[in-house]
C-alpha cells in the first residue's frame, strides 16, 4: 500500500514504495550509477595531460605546499583555484594507508560526480515530477562526451557540480526560494572555486537574464533569491582572491587577466561540432521536445530555464579560449533536463530508432573490446594482435580473473537487455546500460594495455635509476609541463628548463626530443649517460646527458 513519506522534499525525494516496479527501477540506477562512477577511478598512473597537472599540486600541497597559489611543477601561473586540489589532496592524505597518492586522490572525482548525478536526477523531478529523475540520470550517464572526464583528475568535475547545483536551484526558485538561493550561492562558490570565471558567469548570466526575457521570472520572491544568493556566494568569491592577492599579488593579477581575456575569442563552429557527438543521446530528444513543445516553450518557466542555460553556455563558451570537450560539460545539463521530460512524448518509430542505435553502437564496443582482449591474449587475430601490442607496448598479457568475471557478468547483463521488450523509456535505460557495459569491459579487460602505453611511471623510473649518486641540478630542454610534472611526482627532481635559466648551469641535462623538432646536441662537454623512451611511444623520446669532469 503506497505511503506518504514525512519529509520536507516530500514531492521531489520521496517516492511511494509500494510498487515493485518502481522500487526495482530505483536499484537499476543505483547499481548503474555506482558501477559507473567507481571503475576507472583506481588501479592506473596519472594520464597527460589534465591529470599530471592536478596529481603535481595534489604532492605539493600534501607536502605542506601553497594551499592559495596552487601551481603545478613546470608551470608559472595559476591555472585554476584551489578548491578541487583541496579536495583531492584531503582524500591522498585519509586514503594514502591503502592507496598509492593519485588513486587516493582521483577517488574525490567520484564523490563529485556523485553530487553531480544527485543533482541531475533532482532536476528531472523538480522539472517535470516524480519518476523522470530516473529517466535524466539515465540519459546523463548514457552521453558520450562525459565518461572520460567523469573519472580524471580534473577540476572540471566539480565545476560540473556546481553547475548542477546551480541550475537545479534555478529549477526550485518557483517552489522552494529560501532553499534555492543557497543552493544557488553555493553553486557560484563551488562553480568559481574549481575552475574561475567561465561556469561562474554561465550560471549567473542565466539567473540574471531569466527575470530580462521572461516575465514569469520577475516576482519579490526572485529579487530575494538572488539577492541571498549573493549573500551566501560572498564567503567563497571573496576570501581566496583576496588571500592570493596578500600572498601572491603578481600571479592572482595575473590569474585574473587570463581569466577575463579568455572570454574574447570566437570558437561557435567547434562548438558546434563538440555538440554534434559530446551530447549523445540528450541531443536528439531534446530537438524532439523542443518540436513537441514548441507551442509552450516561451510561456512554461521549465522550458525558459532549459533554453536560457543552453543560450547562455554556448554563448560564454563559444567566446572561451579554449574550446575544448571538456568545458562543453555545462551544456549536456539542460540538454539532459529537456530530453528526460520528452522521452514519453516519443513517435514509436523514433524511439525504436534511437533504441535500436544504441544497441548496435555498444553492441558493436563491445564486441570490438572482447576481440581485442582476446588478440592479445591469444594472438588472434594475428594482424590484430600486433596491432596491440604495438599500440599498448605490452609484450607479454597475463589474465586477471577477477577482472575477466566481473566482463563477463556485465557482458551477460548487456545480452539480458538486448532481450528485453522496447519501450520509449527502455530506450534511454538500454543507453544508459550499453555506456556502462563498455566503459566496464574497458576498465575490466583494457585498463593493463591503457595503462601501459599512457603510464609515465617506468620511463620516469628509469631516468631516477640512471642518475649519479651525486649531482647538484638537471637542466631540461623541450621537456613538456606534463612531462616536467610527472617527473618531480615519481622522483622528487625538478628540472630547471633552459627557457627560465639561458645557460646550462647545472651538471645533468635532460634533452626531450620529438619527431617534429630538430635533435640538439648538448656538445663535446657532456657525455651521455642514458637514452629511451615509453615502450608504447612513437614521438618523444628522452636523453640525460653528465657534464665532463
Amino acid at each position: 500500500m503506497a505511503f506518504e513519506i514525512e519529509h520536507d522534499w516530500q514531492t521531489n525525494i520521496a517516492t511511494p514504495r509500494a510498487r515493485l516496479g518502481a522500487r526495482a527501477k530505483n536499484h537499476l540506477l543505483i547499481f548503474l550509477c555506482a558501477l559507473w562512477i567507481c571503475l576507472g577511478l583506481i588501479g592506473h598512473d596519472p594520464w597527460k595531460p589534465h591529470e599530471s597537472h592536478t596529481i603535481s599540486i595534489v604532492k605539493s600541497i600534501s607536502n605542506s605546499g601553497s594551499i592559495v597559489s596552487p601551481i603545478a611543477v613546470g608551470e608559472r601561473e595559476i591555472e585554476n583555484p584551489p578548491l578541487y586540489y583541496l579536495s583531492a589532496a584531503l582524500f591522498a592524505k585519509i586514503l594514502s594507508p591503502v592507496l598509492p597518492m593519485h588513486d587516493a586522490a582521483r577517488v574525490v572525482t567520484g564523490v563529485w560526480m556523485a553530487l553531480t548525478l544527485l543533482m541531475v536526477g533532482m532536476i528531472g523531478r523538480e522539472l517535470w515530477g516524480v519518476g523522470i529523475g530516473r529517466q535524466t540520470t539515465f540519459i546523463f550517464i548514457s552521453s558520450l562526451g562525459l565518461i572520460i572526464t567523469a573519472h580524471q583528475l580534473s577540476p572540471e568535475v566539480s565545476a560540473l557540480t556546481g553547475s548542477a547545483m546551480g541550475f537545479y536551484a534555478l529549477a526550485l526558485a518557483k517552489r522552494r526560494p529560501y532553499r534555492a538561493s543557497v543552493l544557488l550561492g553555493t553553486s557560484f562558490g563551488i562553480s568559481f572555486l574549481s575552475t574561475g570565471l567561465l561556469p561562474f558567469f554561465i550560471t549567473l548570466s542565466c539567473a540574471l537574464a531569466l527575470p530580462i526575457a521572461f516575465r514569469a521570472w520577475r516576482s519579490k520572491n526572485y529579487a530575494t533569491i538572488l539577492t541571498l544568493s549573493f549573500a551566501f556566494a560572498m564567503p567563497w568569491l571573496l576570501i581566496w582572491p583576496i588571500l592570493c592577492w596578500h600572498n601572491t599579488p603578481d600571479l592572482f593579477i595575473n590569474w585574473w587577466q587570463n581569466n577575463v581575456t579568455s572570454l574574447t575569442h570566437f570558437h561557435y563552429l567547434r562548438i558546434l561540432k563538440t555538440i554534434s557527438w559530446f551530447t549523445w543521446p540528450a541531443l536528439p530528444i531534446a530537438v524532439w521536445g523542443l518540436w513537441r513543445y514548441r507551442t509552450a516553450l516561451l510561456f512554461k518557466p521549465k522550458f525558459q530555464l532549459a533554453i536560457t542555460y543552453f543560450t547562455c553556455s554556448f554563448v560564454l563558451l563559444g567566446l572561451n579560449e579554449s574550446a575544448t570537450e571538456i568545458y562543453a560539460l555545462p551544456l549536456l545539463l539542460p540538454l539532459t533536463a529537456l530530453a528526460g521530460g520528452s522521452v514519453d512524448t516519443l513517435k514509436r518509430g523514433a524511439a525504436g530508432l534511437l533504441n535500436w542505435f544504441g544497441l548496435v553502437l555498444f553492441s558493436i564496443i563491445g564486441f570490438a573490446i572482447w576481440l581485442g582482449w582476446i588478440a592479445i591474449m591469444t594472438g588472434w587475430p594475428a594482424k590484430l594482435s600486433k596491432r596491440m601490442h604495438i599500440l599498448s607496448g605490452i609484450t607479454e598479457a597475463s589474465i586477471n580473473w577477477w577482472m575477466l568475471a566481473l566482463a563477463i557478468l556485465f557482458s551477460l547483463i548487456w545480452a539480458s537487455t538486448i532481450s528485453r521488450k522496447r519501450s520509449n523509456r527502455a530506450a534511454v535505460t538500454d543507453w544508459a546500460v550499453g555506456m556502462t557495459m563498455a566503459w566496464c569491459l574497458l576498465m575490466t579487460l583494457w585498463l593493463p594495455f591503457i595503462n601501459h602505453a599512457k603510464s609515465y611511471a617506468p620511463i620516469m623510473s628509469e631516468i631516477k635509476q640512471a642518475l649519479p649518486t651525486h649531482f647538484g641540478c638537471i637542466n631540461s630542454r623541450f621537456l613538456d609541463s606534463p612531462q616536467q610534472a610527472l617527473l618531480e611526482y615519481y622522483t622528487d627532481i625538478r628540472a630547471v628548463p633552459l627557457e627560465t635559466e639561458p645557460r646550462l648551469e647545472c651538471d645533468l641535462y635532460l634533452i626531450q626530443d620529438s619527431r617534429d623538432r630538430d635533435r640538439v646536441e648538448p656538445g663535446h662537454d657532456w657525455h651521455l649517460i642514458w637514452q629511451g623512451k615509453r615502450s608504447a611511444e612513437r614521438r618523444e623520446s628522452f636523453r640525460l646527458y653528465q657534464l665532463k669532469e
